[in-house]
């Protein structure tokens, strides 16, 4: 069983490469005599959407927990136009003091470091060699000014790598300001 579905993955592979009328000459030579392989003419469509779906779930649940805590501090942004104005891949919270509060799963994927890591630390420990200064300052400027704002700045994973991540801090408040969200993404 194991050789016939390397061989089909590879006969999709090769489908897959095929123009039309190219496969229009294979098409009846090519058969799935077991019934219990998944059709080769609908794998490619049901991985992207599999894929995407689960794009989705990840970010629904990221946004459901910023609820519990949205619920929790009271705070009254209007957080459904935030998450459908911006993408993201990292969530971090914050609260007055820019200790993290909590991180999704993202932030381990695209930093490194596991998300009990983070929690308690400021942001700035992903800050490293190759964080430019000027950055850091102006970063520090636009969090005093309590405004929702966007910044680029190069961050370090955990290996010390560098990356540079686009950044969407937004308030959090009650009366007042009490938490921050930054909703984060590679720049590639």
């Amino acid at each position: 069983m194991e050789n016939k579905l390397t061989q089909m993955k590879c006969l999709d592979v090769f489908v897959s490469e095929l123009d039309s009328k190219k496969y229009e000459k294979v098409k009846d030579k090519i058969s799935a005599s077991d019934s219990s392989v998944t059709p080769l003419a609908s794998w490619d469509i049901f991985y992207d959407s599999y894929a995407e779906k689960r794009k989705d779930l990840k970010a629904n649940y990221d946004i459901r927990i910023v609820a519990e805590f949205a619920q929790k501090f009271g705070w009254k942004n209007n957080l459904d136009h935030i998450f459908e104005a911006n993408d993201f891949e990292a969530l971090v919270i914050t609260d007055n003091n820019q200790e993290i509060l909590w991180v999704n799963q993202g932030f381990t994927h695209m930093t490194g470091f596991p998300k009990n890591f983070a929690l308690n630390k400021k942001p700035s420990f992903l800050q490293g060699p190759d964080t430019l200064e000027e950055s850091k300052t102006s970063f520090k400027e636009k969090i005093k000014s309590n405004k929702p704002f966007t910044h680029s700045i190069i961050n370090h994973k955990k290996d010390q790598s560098s990356y540079e991540c686009e950044v969407k801090i937004f308030p959090l408040y009650t009366t007042k300001t009490t938490h921050y969200i930054a909703l984060e993404r590679k720049i590639i």
